[in-house]
């Protein structure tokens, strides 16, 4: 499974998800439970929503394009 002499790849979800559970479980309950269906408090739901997907989308954008030199195969040397 790990190893811990191998190098880590550099994936970093963990804030990605985060932010995501964030946006679209947290800020909705909270605004069930809050019994006030007003505007402002609509507004802030869906803002504070907004802003955790905009921020894991760019986090996920940020990690996700790795290379991972241990499955390239390796090139020969033609000498």
């Amino acid at each position: 499974m790990f190893h811990s002499h191998e190098k880590s790849t550099g994936t970093q979800y963990t804030l990605t998800v985060t932010l995501l559970a964030l946006a679209f479980v947290f800020s909705p309950a909270l605004l069930v439970l809050s019994n006030r269906f007003g505007y402002v408090s609509v507004s802030l739901a869906v803002a504070c929503s907004t802003l955790c997907v905009a921020l894991a989308w760019l986090n996920w954008s940020k990690y996700s394009r790795l290379t991972i030199p241990s499955i390239e195969a390796p090139q020969p040397n033609s000498k």
